[in-house]
């Protein structure tokens, strides 16, 4: 085994990722979201109610002000409102709109189609094998 396999195996990923990740962004560009919106919309429909932007950030692995940066362009796009916490009024959630609900909706079909013309159905079962594998993210 070569010294740099490590290396040579962590570039070819963080390659392969990049490119997967830009065919992934242009599939949804004609739905009018990117990844980083889409990932927002697809926390919210799978919480079924509004969630806090503190959540929304955890769960997205990003600092606070880049969720309030994304969820004010959601908010420009009519896709999220922005509604009072019943239990803590120091604390703002994110609630989807019927039009964020219909644009995640068709969000997920374009990402599945454009998965499903990168993977066949035994290399993505495979590659989530190896996935649930790895350290979850940090």
């Amino acid at each position: 085994m070569n010294k740099l396999d490590g290396p040579i195996v962590s570039f070819r990923v963080l390659d392969t990722l990049g490119a997967i990740a830009t065919r992934l962004e242009a599939a949804l560009e004609p739905v009018g979201l990117s990844l980083a919106k889409f990932g927002v919309l697809a926390r919210l429909a799978a919480a079924d109610e509004p969630l806090p932007l503190s959540t929304l950030a955890e769960k997205q692995a990003c600092v606070r002000s880049n969720i309030t940066q994304l969820v004010d362009r959601l908010e420009a796009d009519k896709l999220v409102v922005r509604v009072d916490d019943p239990h803590d009024r120091r604390l703002v959630r994110a609630a989807l709109t019927t039009e964020g609900r219909a644009r995640h909706t068709a969000g997920a079909r374009a990402l599945a189609e454009a998965e499903s013309q990168l993977f066949t159905g035994d290399q993505r079962d495979a590659l989530l094998r190896l996935l649930s594998a790895l350290p979850p993210r940090c």
